[in-house]
């Protein structure tokens, strides 16, 4: 028994054991997603988070441990986002036709989306450490935590919301609008990348190239909107207390 508990000890903290683990589970998820037939109930992503999550509690690793590893993973969240400019060239016409929509729909879903849980919260009595961790829920993560930790949110905090916030939405994304009749698939990718940034984006591009393609560009735009909004809205609020 000794021997694969010191055999586990070993190679728990070694960095290819956590990216290994994070590959193979995240294949595993989409393997799953796959059988379902992108049901958006089956989001593999929910699915790495908690499988990955669980693994971590029951085996005592701390994140920092785990991260040592996974990092590179999250390196590639640069390039990533960079890669969505290939199929935004590639639909550059159709942008182009839907510019000021987009606008209207950008400025209009950004505020909706702070001031709703701004008010909310201040309604329910949450302290404003709290209140300015969740004014940026819908904005991409690095985005999101930079926002909350200038204003005096917490950004452990802010980082679990978005990451909620993005898996609800993309769960939730496809059933929601064929419930409203919404056939327009730059229509449906903008209101997803907007409300649920990358996790979104990523379910729009699975459902049509033509979705994922606005969900990327609504992705960066509201990082860039909500950054300027998110400290004059919290001062609106709280600039009197």
């Amino acid at each position: 028994m000794s021997a694969p508990f010191s055999l586990w000890v070993y190679l728990s903290t070694t960095p290819l054991l956590w990216l290994t683990l994070t590959v193979v589970i995240w294949i595993l998820a989409d393997w799953l997603a796959q059988r379902s037939g992108r049901n958006p109930f089956v989001n593999p992503v929910m699915i790495a988070i908690a499988t990955v999550s669980a693994i971590l509690l029951a085996s005592g690793t701390p994140y920092g441990t785990y991260f040592n590893g996974a990092q590179f993973v999250h390196f590639l969240l640069g390039p990533t986002t960079v890669a969505i400019a290939i199929p935004l060239y590639k639909n550059w016409s159709v942008v182009r036709r839907k510019a000021l929509p987009m606008v209207a729909a950008l400025i209009a879903g950004t505020v909706t989306s702070i001031v709703s849980a701004i008010a909310v919260a201040v309604a329910l009595g949450v302290p404003r450490s709290v209140v300015i961790s969740l004014a940026p829920k819908s904005v991409t993560a690095a985005v999101a935590m930079g926002i909350s930790e200038n204003l005096g949110g917490v950004p452990a905090l802010t980082a679990v919301l978005v990451v909620f916030t993005g898996v609800l939405g993309a769960v939730i994304v496809t059933p929601l609008m064929n419930a409203m009749g919404l056939r327009d698939y730059a229509a449906r990718g903008f209101a997803a990348g907007l409300a649920a940034h990358g996790i979104g984006t990523a379910r729009a591009f699975v459902v049509d190239p033509v979705a994922g393609t606005f969900a990327g560009i609504a992705m960066g735009l509201s990082a860039v909107l909500a950054s300027l909004l998110i400290p004059v809205i919290v001062h609106l609020f709280f600039g009197a207390a």
